[in-house]
């Protein structure tokens, strides 16, 4: 059995064990979701369901990297952007969740972590590890050395966007945890054949995880992901993509979270341009959809299939 295969196992079966055990503990300690009143109004049966899941994937994941990192020193940077990312989402949900805090982090302290854990990666990737400042070009594949300033406001730009985005899409029952997957398995496949080992450990390690939470978080959810989950998986995605030279591809694998994100900031822009009038019945674009008559799993499937239909696109262009 390959490396990539035995580590999807692996991860697969060590993420429900740990659910196995961290679920009941979120939910005997009540640490559970509030449901907006203004969404649709299926989700309100969420209520009370246990969050922070993200947790399970986040020991997971740092498990498995932490065994291979002796002999794969890059592979700091995959554990960096996963911890570092989640424990912003960790003390996000904390704050509501545990202190009854409902506004959270505040949107400044949230935005230093988010700068922090971002900066501390660029600067171990370029002084560090040498990683160099080429990216891969869509359909020429072809790589192009960028500037060191515009490279660092580049890996900027796609390790936050990237973690917000992820953050917004998730808000279905496995709506991110199965884009997430879908889009790894793609990050996997390109690690093959790129040959870099490293990267085929830490993708294939988070497909595994990302099957293996989807069996709690699927429709109807025993757990959610949590700003921990979410942020942790978006750090996920954007390190994979920036370490195999392929931030750029994320415009056509992540689609469907760049959608959703898009719906955010012209729901915004829209509701203070008209003075109150919406331009979706809710942001993001996947309540919408539900608002306007698909059910929760259908858009859910939609989403995966999209992304599945991207993934197969970028793989071969």
């Amino acid at each position: 059995m390959n490396i990539q295969t035995t580590l999807l196992f692996v991860s697969f079966f060590a993420t429900i064990i740990l659910g196995l055990i961290v679920v009941p503990i979120l939910k005997k300690k009540k640490i559970g979701q509030v449901v907006r009143e203004d969404g649709p109004q299926s989700h309100l049966q969420k209520n009370g369901t246990p969050i922070m899941g993200g947790i399970i994937i986040i020991l997971v994941l740092t498990a498995i990297l932490a065994f291979f990192v002796k002999d794969n020193p890059v592979l700091v940077l995959p554990i960096i952007s996963i911890v570092g990312f989640g424990l912003i989402g960790f003390f996000d949900d904390f704050k509501k969740l545990i202190l009854q805090d409902p506004e959270g982090l505040s949107p400044k302290k949230k935005m230093i972590g988010l700068f922090l854990v971002t900066a501390i990666i660029i600067a171990l990737y370029l002084f560090v590890y040498n990683l160099g400042t080429t990216t891969i070009i869509p359909v020429f594949n072809q790589p192009l050395a960028l500037g060191l300033p515009i490279f660092i406001i580049f890996i900027a730009f796609i390790l936050l966007g990237t973690t917000n985005a992820v953050n917004l899409t998730d808000g279905l029952d496995g709506l991110a945890t199965g884009v997430v997957a879908i889009i790894m398995t793609f990050f996997t496949l390109i690690a093959l054949k790129q040959q870099n080992m490293p990267m085929v450990i830490f993708c294939a390690s988070t497909v595994g995880s990302c099957i293996g939470f989807l069996l709690f978080n699927m429709h109807p959810a025993k757990v959610f992901l949590g700003d921990t989950g979410s942020l942790a998986l978006g750090g996920a995605v954007a390190i994979a993509a920036i370490i195999l030279k392929m931030p750029l591809y994320l415009a056509i694998v992540a689609f469907v979270c760049i959608v959703d994100t898009i719906s955010v900031i012209l729901q915004v822009v829209y509701f203070k341009m008209t003075k109150g009038k919406r331009l979706f019945k809710m942001a993001p674009f996947h309540h919408h959809l539900e608002l306007s008559g698909y059910k929760e799993t259908t858009v859910v499937v939609i989403f995966w299939i999209i992304t599945i239909i991207c993934c197969t696109i970028a793989y071969f262009i």
